[in-house]
This record gives structure tokens, C-alpha cells and sequence, in this order.
């Protein structure tokens, strides 16, 4: 029996969906990271009950600190993004966590450099709080060991391929590592959106929108480029079609950047059908209610789409392109300098 609601959360369920994929279904995947993370800062001495928590977020991530912060008695304070929502701001409210969110914009750049040079603001005002940099902190991966231990019980032995969004890195670096232990070959097949800094595709623009939670404008700590094999950019449409053919085909309601995977992890199952391939769907679909799901009936089918395959980040243009990483380091401007 759980103590505490967060823990059930941080629990993601593993659906065998046939053909060898495999559906790694959070309902709220940061919930895992932040947990495991003030846990640790708990036990170390770092952070106190009472003491308050802060970091920047575009959602699911400042969810899974209130909650962890409710759970361990500390206080919670969110620079959110423009994209955090009505119902998130309810929850955050009720939980006791304090948000400041910034004005609308459709320049993902802006917000985050808002929101880092708030949180500075923040800081320089009180000292006392402790910023979790989430984007850079290496301790958000601890608590995707006990996940990668739940896929190896539930999936079983045999040869099996990671598939899921880059984000600040933590969860599936984190989960490849931990795989890795018990089977160094497996490879892990990372998703961006196009416009993102970290993989570089910064110089390729999205006409309608970059995935908020798998990709970025600034560079990010937590990164590892060297861990990830492969590499595939998907533009919005692309990644809307996912999402609805995962509902439509195997009933399951997850985000954007679950659709996104989802595609992604068809095509490297058909590709290599000895493998079962995991990819991680990192949250419910709610919040894309009216971006995604209204918008079902024009999703194209997914057995029409496919990756045009690249050899140089010059080459990147949407709707999805595919290119062999081979754990290479990471590109110039997706190196994190400083905070």
C-alpha cells in the first residue's frame, strides 16, 4: 500500500500493445524525477521540511514537484511556462504551491529565457530557496531505476530498443542507463521536435507549434547525447497523427509527445522486428484536448507516413526525419555553459 498518491503516480503502467511494442504509460511521468530527486536532497541534508522548493517548468514537471513537495512538507514555488493550463493551475493552487507564469507567446525561446531569468530573480530575492534544476541537475534520472527495473521484470529477457522524448534528458537517459546495465546493447532511440536546440534542428522552423517537453530553445545540463543511438524529429502533424491512431487503434489517451513516440516506435519495430521496442508515453492526453484530439479527423493515417533518412543536421526538414546518432557528442550549441 502507498503512503502517499504521488508514489501510485510515479508508478507507470506497461502495456503490451502487440507486434512487439510495448507502451511505457505514465499518467504523470516527472512525477517519478521530482520525487526521487527531494527525496534525495531530504536525505542528504540539502533541503529541510518547511524549507521551499523552486525551478522553472512547461507542466508536467512543476505537477511532480508539488506533489513531492506535499508529500515531504515543504513549499513549493513554480516559474511556469505560457503553457501550463487552467486545471494545472487549479491543482498547483490547492496543493499550495505558489505560480508565476508568464504572458502568452507562441516563441518558445522567449518563454523559456523568461523563465530562466526570472527564476534568477527569484533567487537573488531569496536566497534561502532551493532551485531544483531540473534541466541540469543529475539527480533527476535516480528515480528511473525503479522503472527500468519494472520493464525488466514485466517485458522480460530478450532484445529490446528505448524509444522516447529527449526533453532535459533525465528520463530516457536515465532509463537507457539503467537498462544498460543488465544489457549495454540496448539501444536508445531519442524523439525531437523540429526547432530545437539540443539535437540541432534550431535552424529548422515548425509551422505550427514545437512539442513542449521533448525538445528546447536553450541548452540543457542533463543532456547526454552520447547515450543515444539514433535520432528522429517529427513535426506537429506528424505527432498529431500518432496521438490519434494510439487512441483509435489501442485506446490509449496520451500527450503529444506520446504520439510522437508512438510513430517513431512503430517504424523502428517494423524495422527490426526481433526487437520488442518500449517508448514512453509521459502523460495523459487532457491538456491536448483542443490542440490534438479536436482536430482527429484530419490526422493522416500513420501507415502513409515515414522518416526521410539524413546524414547531416543540415538536411532536417519536417514532417519526421531519421538519422543514426552512434552516441556522438553533442552539437556546439546545444552545449550547457553555464546557469
Amino acid at each position: 500500500m502507498d503512503d502517499h498518491v504521488s508514489e501510485a503516480i510515479a508508478r507507470p503502467d506497461l502495456i503490451d500493445l502487440g507486434g512487439g511494442l510495448l507502451c511505457l504509460r505514465f499518467e504523470s511521468m516527472k512525477v517519478a524525477s521530482a520525487l526521487a530527486a527531494v527525496r534525495h536532497l531530504l536525505d542528504a541534508g540539502v533541503v529541510r521540511p518547511g524549507d521551499t522548493l523552486m525551478d522553472s517548468s512547461s507542466g508536467i514537471y512543476a505537477y511532480g514537484l508539488a506533489l513531492a513537495a506535499h508529500r515531504y512538507g515543504l513549499h513549493c514555488h513554480i516559474i511556469g511556462s505560457t503553457t501550463i493550463d487552467h486545471p494545472l493551475r487549479l491543482q498547483l493552487a490547492v496543493l499550495g504551491a505558489t505560480l508565476e507564469q508568464m504572458p502568452p507567446s507562441d516563441d518558445l525561446r522567449l518563454d523559456q529565457n523568461r523563465r530562466v531569468r526570472r527564476v534568477k530573480q527569484v533567487l537573488r530575492e531569496h536566497p534561502d530557496y532551493h532551485w531544483m534544476r531540473q534541466y541540469h541537475d543529475v539527480i533527476h534520472g535516480l528515480g528511473y531505476r525503479a522503472v527500468a527495473d519494472q520493464i525488466r521484470k514485466e517485458a522480460g529477457e530478450g532484445p529490446m530498443t528505448l524509444v522516447g522524448g529527449v526533453g532535459s534528458g533525465a528520463s530516457t537517459g536515465a532509463l537507457a542507463r539503467y537498462l544498460r546495465e543488465s544489457d549495454p546493447g540496448t539501444p536508445l532511440v531519442g524523439v525531437q521536435p523540429f526547432g530545437s536546440v539540443t539535437f540541432g534542428s534550431d535552424h529548422v522552423t515548425d509551422p505550427q507549434i514545437i512539442i513542449a517537453g521533448i525538445g528546447s530553445s536553450i541548452p540543457f545540463g542533463n543532456v547526454d547525447h552520447t547515450l543515444y543511438d539514433t535520432l528522429h524529429w517529427t513535426g506537429f502533424d506528424a505527432a498529431l497523427a500518432g496521438s490519434v491512431d494510439l487512441l483509435r487503434r489501442h485506446a490509449v489517451f496520451a500527450g503529444l509527445s506520446a504520439g510522437a513516440a508512438y510513430l517513431v516506435a512503430r517504424w523502428e519495430a517494423a524495422a527490426d522486428p526481433g526487437r520488442r521496442v518500449v517508448f514512453v508515453a509521459a502523460d495523459t492526453g487532457h491538456r491536448y484536448v483542443d490542440s490534438v484530439f479536436a482536430r482527429h479527423e484530419e490526422a493522416r493515417e500513420v501507415a502513409d507516413l515515414s522518416p526521410r533518412e539524413i546524414g547531416d543536421l543540415k538536411e532536417l526538414s519536417p514532417p519526421w526525419c531519421r538519422m543514426d546518432w552512434g552516441r556522438r557528442s553533442a552539437p556546439e550549441q546545444a552545449i550547457h555553459r553555464s546557469d
